[in-house]
């Protein structure tokens, strides 16, 4: 045998590919598909600002708001839209600073809402829009929104005093689990409308005086006190015993509201979910639980809907 050679008589072995690459170079040569437009790119620059304005023409943020965190008590509160918005400046509503977009697309919403913050001494802030949708935790604000101080809330027994004041029969609004800030807020519009003296809500498991209890309300809170009560169960038997009539809204009724006789007495009208109606509890304390009236294909109304019914029929018992 030669040195570095061979065993004569025996062929030498050609190389192959090894297992399981046969198709490497099968794949590289295929195409990898048509060229993407430039704002799907991720380094395309005015990506950003793009999905920023097809969010607003779908009218949201087009991505979850993100997760809400336990507020401490005294945090404030942020209206959102330019409607809500120069609305709650024109009705007064207590607010610290009013928050525009830069390069916002100025209108007479947004020029008037500037000028009633100016004139009532507000601070006028101009920050981005990712800024807002912090603040307003991912809901709608089309470039302005309005801070506001946590809502300081009233004892129960101040809505009695306010119409003792006034020198008229009390009525009063009671929330029983209701936990949509929408509906406390549709309500408080209700109420103010229909000549009530104010809200009572519990102070757990109920919605507050949140910023989407105030853009609903369309500043009505401002001008509508808003009791909250450890137990609502106890507030409202001390009603009771001050001389007011408890009346219960619920689906479940036994009577019709334009048949009840209360209505022109000192009145609680007691607001159920639209799910589970009156807690057992609180119907046990109502002196009359009364139903509205309506077609067996519609099972029920939401909380602010029903609210305004009640409201509207209790206000038309005393001015007959």
């Amino acid at each position: 045998m030669a040195a570095g050679g061979r065993a004569s008589g025996r062929p030498a072995k050609k190389k192959g590919p090894s297992k399981g690459t046969g198709g490497q170079k099968r794949r590289s040569l295929e195409g990898r598909g048509a060229t993407p437009p430039a704002e799907m790119r991720h380094w395309y620059k005015d990506k950003a600002r793009a999905e920023r304005v097809a969010r607003e023409e779908r009218g949201g943020t087009g991505r979850p708001a993100p997760a809400r965190q336990r507020r401490s008590e005294d945090a404030p509160e942020y209206i959102g839209g330019r409607n809500p918005v120069l609305e709650a400046l024109q009705a007064g509503v207590p607010a610290s600073a009013l928050y525009v977009a830069q390069r916002v697309d100025n209108d007479d919403r947004v020029r008037d809402s500037i000028k009633v913050a100016a004139e009532r001494g507000i601070a006028l802030l101009e920050v981005t829009r990712d800024k807002l949708d912090r603040l307003t935790e991912g809901a709608v604000h089309q470039g302005v929104a309005l801070q506001i101080p946590a809502y300081d809330y009233a004892h129960p027994s101040e809505l009695v005093d306010l119409a003792q004041d006034a020198a008229e029969v009390p009525l009063i609004v009671a929330l029983d689990s209701v936990t949509d800030p929408r509906n406390l807020g549709a309500i408080a519009r209700s109420a103010t409308a229909f000549g009530a003296h104010g809200l009572l809500i519990p102070s757990r498991r109920s919605a507050g005086v949140t910023g989407g209890a105030w853009k609903t309300s369309a500043g009505t809170l401002a001008n509508l006190r808003v009791a909250r009560a450890a137990n609502l169960t106890a507030a409202l038997r001390e009603y009771r015993e001050a001389g007011l009539f408890i009346l219960g809204l619920d689906g479940a009724g036994q009577t019709d509201i334009g048949d009840a006789e209360l209505l022109a007495e000192p009145l609680v009208v007691v607001v159920g979910s639209e799910g589970k109606g009156l807690s057992r509890l609180v119907r046990e304390q109502c002196d009359v639980v009364v139903r509205i009236p309506m077609q067996a294909a519609a099972e029920s109304l939401n909380a602010g809907v029903a609210a305004g019914v009640a409201l509207y029929e209790v206000a038309r018992h005393r001015r007959l």
